[in-house]
């Protein structure tokens, strides 16, 4: 199944590049796409703005939704 984090991390290549783009490690990303945690909003939204809006914040992190709705 391609969730929104496996489709960031193909946007940008790999888990390396992804992590370089959004300024994390790498192992916070494989911490993302193994659900160990979530995405914070900070990175979700850099992740929106730098894809172009390819991937939507509130996609990476539904929290967002609740900011939206407010």
């Amino acid at each position: 199944m391609d969730t929104p984090i496996s489709r960031l991390i193909k946007h940008f290549g790999t888990q390396e590049q992804t992590a370089t783009a959004l300024g994390v490690k790498q192992g916070t990303v494989s911490g993302w796409a193994t659900g160990r945690h979530g995405i914070s909003e900070v990175h979700a939204l850099m992740a929106e703005r730098i894809t172009n809006g390819a991937i939507a914040a509130v996609e990476l992190c539904p929290r967002l939704a609740d900011v939206a709705a407010a």
